[in-house]
């Protein structure tokens, strides 16, 4: 009964399959006429254009980060004394890289844990960044939105164990480093 149900449902819906294509078998370009295993790279290319051409545009946050316009400053709301609040604010919704540095020359283990405790702690206050080792005493957290790296910021020179942040190459010590102490 089965078997019968479903090769009646497979012979009514083959037709429709059949009838879907964009082209009839004359009408096809030279290209798509040959064998998929002797298609080039400009081939597949024009395939998946043409796979892709009754496709709705991507809204421009889905877009990739490359792709996207840049954000609209008004310079004239911005502080121009103020780099930081002009580099924030240039930043916004582009991914920024931020490297945090781990004092007392800790082991790699409780690199581990102080940077997790960070991000959670980040990630409570709606600051979302990612996390991701590249020494024993260091780690770079990723901001998908740049802005926030410098609320960020403050929050990490702040902790105990932090020595230092970077960002857009500039160092922040720790307010409980040691680079902090000798500088007063």
């Amino acid at each position: 009964m089965e078997k019968s149900v479903f090769i009646i449902l497979f012979f009514s819906i083959t037709p429709l399959l059949v009838q879907a294509k964009k082209y009839k078998d004359d009408e096809k370009p030279d290209w798509a006429k040959k064998n998929i295993r002797d298609y080039t790279d400009a081939d597949m290319e024009r395939l998946f254009d043409q796979w892709e051409e009754d496709e709705e545009p991507l809204e421009e946050d889905e877009l990739p980060e490359h792709l996207r316009p840049m954000p609209q400053i008004n310079l004239n709301n911005l502080n121009t004394d103020d780099p930081e609040q002009l580099l924030q604010t240039t930043k916004k919704g582009r991914t920024l890289m931020t490297f945090v540095q781990v004092s007392r020359d800790p082991t790699r283990d409780e690199t581990e844990e102080l940077t997790k405790l960070w991000q959670s702690s980040l990630w409570n206050n709606h600051i979302q960044a990612e996390r991701y080792l590249v020494d024993d005493n260091r780690a770079i957290f990723l901001f998908k939105d740049g802005s926030q790296a410098w609320t960020a910021k403050e929050f990490l020179v702040d902790q105990e164990r932090c020595e230092s942040v970077t960002i857009e190459s500039k160092v922040y010590p720790g307010k409980h480093s040691s680079k902090s102490k000798e500088e007063l």
